[in-house]
């Protein structure tokens, strides 16, 4: 019975396992329950990418287990089987094939909160042909982004020192005129952060202020990640008719992040969900 079984599943380009179970009709119960549960599951995917098309299957098992521990459920699914039924339901992204080679070997992620913070400043263009400036401050190891500014105009001194002092506040108490022990800031060579009264300011407030090589963004690496992540999840997903439309909308946006938003670096947590894990822990 096996080499013309065989036989019969190289002519058809089967397994012969296949055939030997369609043969025998063992499978047949067990199959439509699996079809049914991937049905549910792919109910469960769409809530996800309904609201946040740029997801993808990691993030959304993520966000699937997350529901389903809110509501009490039993049984976390398997990044594998949520690519699957991705797969087959045409819901997976694009895979980027662009090659990057990166230019340097130091690491900006730390292991502790408040070790190291980066900064960087983007642009939002707007439907309306105005533009918006965002700058932030982001911790490099849990990735909240502590405080932000935006403007229409530029990105000034004045604001990047706004952002230092509210860093210092949001992280170790209103009111606090310096961190409790010495914390790196991490930037580029932008004017605003070069500028003297910036770096005295920082070294005023405890913070050790680092530029990052000429011609080397890359070396501020976690900031430039953190703006093509936030361009992608929420600016190119929502309404940009104006400036201040636009501005209205940031607090939301940075909220959800901090929030909401898992990470493949903190074990799919959102930045905030790390941290209170590591305040506990």
């Amino acid at each position: 019975m096996r080499r013309p079984l065989k036989a019969i599943a190289d002519a058809l380009g089967v397994a012969r396992s296949n055939l030997m179970e369609r043969l025998s009709g063992r499978n047949l119960r067990v199959r439509g329950c699996y079809e049914k549960r991937d049905a549910e599951l792919l109910a469960e995917i769409h809530e996800v990418i309904d609201t946040r098309g740029s997801y993808g299957y990691r993030r959304v098992t993520a966000l699937v287990n997350r529901a389903r521990a809110a509501r009490s459920l039993h049984g976390r699914v398997n990044p594998k089987r949520t690519y699957r039924v991705m797969r087959e339901a045409g819901l997976l992204l694009a895979r980027c094939t662009g090659r990057v080679t990166p230019t340097h070997d130091g690491k900006v992620i730390t292991f502790k909160s408040n070790l190291r913070w980066c900064s960087d400043a983007f642009e939002i263009r707007c439907w309306s042909g105005e533009r918006v400036q965002v700058a932030f401050a982001l911790d490099c190891c849990d990735r909240e982004v502590m405080t932000y500014v935006a403007t229409s105009g530029a990105i000034t001194g004045e604001m990047v020192r706004d952002l230092m002092v509210e860093s210092v506040e949001q992280r170790f108490g209103a009111g606090a005129r310096r961190t409790s022990h010495a914390v790196q800031w991490l930037s580029d060579n932008g004017p605003p952060y070069t500028a003297h009264p910036t770096r005295e300011l920082g070294r005023s407030l405890g913070l050790v202020v680092c530029t990052t090589p000429a011609y080397s963004p890359e070396s501020n690496g976690m900031a430039e990640s953190f703006v093509k992540s936030f361009k992608r999840d929420y600016v190119y997903l929502h309404r940009l008719d104006d400036a201040a439309s636009v501005m209205r909308q940031l607090a939301t946006w940075f909220e959800d992040y901090n929030e909401y938003a898992p990470h493949k670096g903190l074990n799919f947590r959102s930045p905030r969900e790390y941290r209170r894990l590591q305040q506990t822990a």
